[in-house]
């Protein structure tokens, strides 16, 4: 299955350090990407002052998540060995993912699914509004 980039312009929040978006590939609303403006490979890298504004980032993201688009439980996934550098996955679990798993297993199965079955005018609504209601959220940061 090929990826496609379906979101390119879904942009929450731009920070001096940081860009916070949907991911470009997924059709999943809520999916959101944390990921500095410099490039580097590891959280190691950080200096202090992208530190501070990575938690602080982090921290609010998530209750917007939990309180604007009622996200309850998220993952937080980041590897060191991709070649698109240090980023940050917030992965949200919706109600039909159940079927899945709760396991760190069902995200692979889960985003294979949303890109082949949810493909919809339907989702992409979603998707745009969600990252709206974040970019609101997010207005203050």
């Amino acid at each position: 299955m090929e990826d496609k980039i379906l979101f390119p312009n879904e942009s929450i929040v731009t920070t001096k350090l940081f860009n916070v978006g949907q991911d470009w590939e997924v059709p999943i609303p809520g999916f959101f990407i944390i990921a500095p403006l410099r490039k580097l490979k590891s959280v190691d890298q950080f200096t202090d002052e992208e530190a501070i504004e990575f938690i602080h980032l982090i921290r609010k993201v998530r209750r917007g998540m939990r309180d604007v688009l009622k996200i309850e439980e998220v993952y937080f996934f980041q590897n060191e060995d991709t070649e698109h550098g240090f980023h940050l996955w917030i992965f949200p679990r919706h109600k039909w993912m159940e079927k899945f798993g709760k396991k760190i297993q069902s995200v692979r199965p889960i985003m294979n699914y949303a890109k082949e079955n949810m493909l919809s005018d339907d989702v992409f609504k979603e998707v745009k509004d969600d990252v709206k209601n974040m970019k609101e959220f997010m207005s203050d940061f």
